[in-house]
């Protein structure tokens, strides 16, 4: 049967195959050669993960790159189905020659990652509608009250969460980005981002996040799966 891992669990079960846990999902990419190769390992890996592709598997096909993740929408988490399909994906791609890993090739190159934005609100209730229609987005799967996540049915853009506020702050910031990215990628991009002027605000919630801050006091979060299971 089915089952939902824990943070720990899921991480420590793809590690080792080129996955990493990011935000309730599992994310690997292969970089190719061409278009059509990664259309190719796209279907690949559709075929291998037989009926569990359409309620699990994500695809995101570019020219020389192929961006996997898994998560079952029933759940809205990762279960011991994505473990599994994570593992046939990487076996499959493997045979084709190709390297399932965390990291981008990109420059500066850098690992797979998740982005959420937050907004501060007094009144999350009084203000998700509004968010939910002018983006067009969706209750997540299992979280449809008044105060949960927003989510872009389609997955084009970043999730939508909401932190209360317990008063007003005037002339200041009330939106940051949060940046989840693979737990061992942190410090580095911590690093980078303090290199580049940036400010640590807080630590003091590490290695779940760490808040920092650009010059002018706008905020981002760099988080990471740990810190969080009980």
């Amino acid at each position: 049967m089915e089952q939902i891992l824990s943070r720990q669990e899921a991480s420590e079960a793809v590690g080792g195959h080129g996955w990493r846990y990011l935000l309730g999902a599992l994310q690997t990419s292969v970089v190719v050669g061409t278009l059509a190769q990664a259309i190719g390992l796209a279907a690949d890996a559709v075929a291998v993960c037989g009926d569990g592709a359409d309620r699990h598997l994500r695809v995101d096909v570019r020219p020389h790159l192929a961006l996997f993740t898994l998560q079952s929408l029933d759940h809205a988490a990762v279960t011991t189905r994505d473990i599994e399909l994570a593992r046939r994906i990487s076996a499959i791609a493997g045979k084709s020659g190709f390297l399932p890993e965390p990291g981008l090739a990109t420059a500066p190159p850098r690992s797979v990652q998740v982005l959420e934005i937050a907004i501060d609100a007094l009144s999350i209730s009084g203000i998700r509608p509004f968010w939910k229609a002018v983006l067009g987005y969706a209750d997540e799967a299992g979280a449809q009250g008044p105060e949960d996540p927003l989510v872009d049915p389609l997955r084009q853009g970043p999730a939508i969460w909401f932190q209360q506020m317990d008063r007003a702050r005037p002339q200041r910031n009330r939106i940051h980005i949060d940046i989840s990215v693979p737990h061992d990628e942190a410090p580095r991009r911590i690093e980078a981002a303090l290199a580049a002027g940036g400010r640590l605000m807080s630590a003091s919630r590490a290695p779940a996040f760490w808040v920092l801050a650009d010059l002018e006091g706008n905020e981002a979060c760099v988080t990471t799966w740990q810190g969080r299971d009980s």
